[in-house]
Order: C-alpha cells, then sequence, then structure tokens
C-alpha cells in the first residue's frame, strides 16, 4: 500500500507545484496519472505544462488521446488511468479512494491553501484516508520551503 501525501499550496501555484511534484515521481520510474475535476481547467494544466517547466520538458497528455496507454504522465478526470499510474495526483478537490490508494506507490493530493474549500476538502480527504488506515503526511511551504508537518502511519507500519 502507498502513502498519500497532502501539499498545501500557499506560495507557489499549481502550475508551478506540480511540475517539481512530476518531475520527483518520473524520477522515481513511476508513471502518472493527474486527477482534476474540470475540462477546462484540465487543458489549461495541460497548456501549462507544455510550456515548459523550470526543470525541463515534462511527456504528458491529455486523456482521450489515441497514445494514453503510453503517456509517462496522462492528466484525466476519470478514476481509471489507461497509462497504469503508480503515482495518482489530485487537483481541485478531485477524489481519491482508500482502495485506490492500495495499488498506488503514491497519492499526492494538491491544494490551494488560499482557498478555504479547498483546505476543508483536504482536511475530509485526510480524515477518510487515514481513517481506513492509510499512511498520510502533511506537507506545508509556509516557510517558503517544503517541510513534512505531520505524518499518520497506517496501523501495520508502525
Amino acid at each position: 500500500m502507498g502513502a498519500a501525501y497532502f501539499y498545501h499550496l500557499t506560495q507557489k501555484p499549481l502550475e508551478a507545484t506540480l511540475p517539481m511534484l512530476l518531475g520527483k515521481a518520473l524520477g522515481a520510474g513511476w508513471r502518472v496519472a493527474v486527477r482534476g475535476t474540470d475540462a477546462a481547467r484540465m487543458e489549461w494544466l495541460d497548456q501549462k505544462l507544455w510550456l515548459g517547466a523550470e526543470e525541463g520538458f515534462l511527456p504528458h497528455g491529455l486523456a482521450g488521446g489515441a497514445h494514453d496507454a503510453a503517456q509517462p504522465v496522462l492528466l484525466t478526470m476519470a478514476p481509471e488511468a489507461a497509462n497504469d499510474p503508480q503515482c495518482v495526483m489530485t487537483v481541485d478537490g478531485a477524489e481519491i479512494t482508500p482502495d485506490e490508494l492500495q495499488h498506488l506507490e503514491r497519492v499526492c493530493i494538491l491544494f490551494d491553501g488560499n482557498d478555504p474549500v479547498a483546505v476543508d476538502k483536504a482536511r475530509s480527504q485526510w480524515r477518510s484516508l487515514t481513517g481506513a488506515g492509510c499512511s498520510a503526511q502533511y506537507w506545508s511551504e509556509d516557510s517558503g520551503r517544503w517541510q513534512m508537518k505531520a505524518e499518520k502511519a497506517a496501523p501495520d507500519a508502525v
């Protein structure tokens, strides 16, 4: 079973943080699904990723293409991703279930710390996942750099 990492965005926006996390996941050899909740927002994110990240080119595709299964990073709104990811990154409050987490290496839940609704949603997801026995970490960038502020280990991981 993988772990859920919660990223509380307060200093940098999603379009700056996501490429950094995607680079780390790809560096670990994982395929990634980026799951959102709105088609227009996913298209916007697709364009931001194509415009280039500071870390370099990020190969990716928007779900619905002919080569979805071959994409190292697939942007989608569906719970099932054709690229068979080891890591799912959720944005804009997209759902992830404890059952899904059991079949993944990592789930990254990115949420806007300046949006009270997003913060409440992330808190709810934390309670749901940890309440089901999933490991979770909470990361904050309040100090200007990422720091782990809380951790909940799975009961069998103790």
